[in-house]
């Protein structure tokens, strides 16, 4: 059933949304909201709302009763009413193009008000060219902010985006299972949101940071294809794309490899960017290794959508007489750097907002110069000769930006300008939709004091030709993982997972854990493995940042019904909130009250 045909009720015979040319002389029951009223004296127009659109509704004395013209000159923005009428054509020159039932309008023999409506807190309807109320303001008032048509639209896509998901899930294979939300806190990187037990106090559960334990479990039971629409939830740090909570699409598979994750996620994605106008995914996706993709772009979720490759210029470079130059190739880091071409044009001004992006990754700064047909400028300048600026690829008019020093300090770097000086500089886009899969990232980092720690977590398998590196060199073992980036922004992450329990164990050995904290907190995944788990491997997909991108919304705020703050705040519901002692007393808890409190 579409959103703009409904079973007949009492209440109303059709949604409004729906309404077009070919309904003239069809009478209809309508319901809704009133989005907005003209009153012309004699004759009354209400554009109409409910959740498929707007229409049209006019009232006259030739065609509206007497009792209901005079409730038309009474109702107010957002009242909810029902209206009894018919369809006609508007006149040519009153038809509107930018509305989908422009060509028509109801004239209404009746209207009745089924709910009136306090004034509004923040306005619904808005000029084109009118700015929002600020955010806080609408997050409280979330209700009226809902009602919004871009709002609407999103968690219209969001629905159409889940269910596209789960039919194509289904059709190849997966079945679809729920996963527990009160379970074990476990080690995954973020800190557990804790939930007490009254009928075990003292004791607590977890609510889940992902299905991931339990999903390996499954496919030791034998459900060979797995799939979830999962609620996740993760107590850490509050960012413009994070949220508490959240939504995945989750996958497990037994007896596959990384390629047939491949082939049924990209065609996961075609099937969800059909249903979202505007975006496109052409199967198969490019690919990139974890250290390929740093070393050309700096970051992991590079955006491929235009160029700007990094290329190291220490060799051209290794004879300057330049102190920062001289200093990291000593120190056996690199000079990197990327070329824009026309960049030459920008002001020093952009040049210095670029150079603020390097620095705001912890970077002490860019160097750069432009060659111009009379030479060259910039700091980086005055020690090129000729020779240098052909060595670097650099032809007149172009800017060449450079950062000297570490990879770990320079590529976070070089990634933030690259991205600044494609804006500033104007560099068009080659392509307008660019997937990729990041592959073989390691499977440890350094942690600290020297400690390691899981890139993905702890369950990744390693490469089968870097398994005889796993103690002896556990920084340079690739695992078998990998992330899906859109245009710049990852969209999830997943591997093949360890399915010996020896393996296993020996990788949560170097992350720290000794043998009976192993079983502790990993033992019932162990024995489900040594029960006889297959070779599995699965993916994670953030759902609403798909939205959000497929939407092309501005904040997660925006594609989700009821989201957080910054703070971590439900402002309509004025989440969370203090709880009373006797409530803490019946779970075995009582407040700390801080030293200085």
């Amino acid at each position: 059933m579409s959103d703009t045909t409904i079973e007949r009720t009492e209440g109303r015979s059709r949604m409004v949304g729906g309404l077009r040319a070919q309904d003239e002389g069809r009478e209809v029951v309508l319901a809704g909201w009133v989005h907005r009223r003209r009153d012309l004296g004699g004759l009354l127009f209400v554009d109409l709302r409910d959740r498929s659109g707007l229409v049209q509704v006019s009232l006259g004395p030739d065609w509206t009763d007497a009792a209901s013209l005079e409730v038309g000159h009474r109702v107010g923005a957002e009242d909810v009413v029902r209206v009894r009428g018919t369809v006609h054509l508007r006149p040519d020159e009153a038809r509107n193009p930018e509305l989908a039932t422009g060509d028509i309008e109801v004239r209404a023999a009746s209207l009745e008000v089924l709910n009136e409506a306090d004034t509004p807190a923040i306005p619904v309807y808005r000029q084109p060219d009118e700015e929002l109320p600020a955010e806080e303001l609408r997050l409280r008032h979330r209700v009226l902010d809902l009602r919004r048509p871009e709002l609407r639209d999103n968690l219209l896509l969001r629905h159409r985006l889940i269910l596209a998901a789960r039919n194509y899930l289904d059709a190849q294979g997966f079945v679809e299972v729920e996963t527990p939300i009160l379970t074990k806190p476990t080690p995954e990187g973020a800190r557990d949101f804790l939930v007490p037990s009254r009928v075990h106090r003292g004791e607590f559960f977890a609510l889940p940071q992902s299905p991931q334990i339990y999903k390996q479990i499954l496919m030791a039971a034998g459900f060979d294809r797995y799939f979830q629409i999962a609620r996740c939830f993760r107590d850490e740090d509050m960012r413009a794309d994070r949220q508490p909570e959240f939504t995945q699409i989750d996958v497990e598979a037994s007896f596959v490899g990384p390629e047939d994750i491949f082939r049924w996620m990209e065609g996961l994605m075609t099937a969800l960017a059909a249903e979202a106008p505007g975006v496109e995914a052409v199967a198969p996706f490019e690919r990139l290794t974890w250290a390929d993709a740093l070393e050309a772009y700096g970051t992991d979720r590079p955006d491929t959508r235009f160029g700007l490759r990094l290329e190291d210029v220490s060799a051209p470079l290794a004879d300057l007489d330049f102190g920062i130059v001289r200093g990291a190739l000593d120190a056996g880091g690199r000079v990197r750097a990327f070329v824009v071409p026309g960049g030459a044009t920008l002001s020093r001004k952009q040049i210095e907002a670029i150079e603020t992006a390097a620095k705001d990754t912890g970077a002490p700064g860019l160097l750069w110069c432009k060659r111009t047909d009379e030479g060259g400028s910039g700091p980086l300048s005055r020690f090129l000769a000729e020779g240098h600026y052909e060595a670097l690829g650099l032809a007149p008019g172009d800017l060449l930006l450079a950062a000297a020093g570490a990879d770990a300090v320079t590529s976070p770097a070089l990634d933030a300008a690259r991205r600044a000086a494609r804006e500033a500089a104007g560099v068009p886009f080659e392509r307008e939709h660019a997937w990729l899969w990041v592959t073989e990232f390691p499977v440890f980092e350094p942690g600290e004091d020297g400690a390691l720690t899981s890139n993905h977590h702890p369950f990744v398998m390693p490469h089968p030709d870097d398994l005889d590196r796993l103690e002896s060199d556990p920084l340079s073992v690739r695992g078998l993982a990998y992330d899906l980036v859109y245009n710049g922004a990852e969209l999830g992450s997943g591997s093949v997972r360890i399915h010996r329990p020896e393996l296993q164990r020996r990788v949560l050995r170097l992350l720290g854990l000794d043998d009976e904290a192993i079983d502790d907190k990993f033992g019932f995944l162990l024995g489900a493995l040594a029960s006889g788990a297959p070779p599995h491997g699965g993916v994670a997909f953030g759902m609403d940042r798909i939205v959000m991108l497929f939407a092309r919304a501005g904040s997660l705020r925006d594609v989700i019904a009821f989201p957080k703050t910054t703070a971590a705040r439900a402002l309509f519901e004025g989440a969370p909130i203090p709880v009373a002692d006797g409530d803490l007393r019946e779970l075995g808890l009582r407040k700390e009250i801080p030293a200085d409190g």
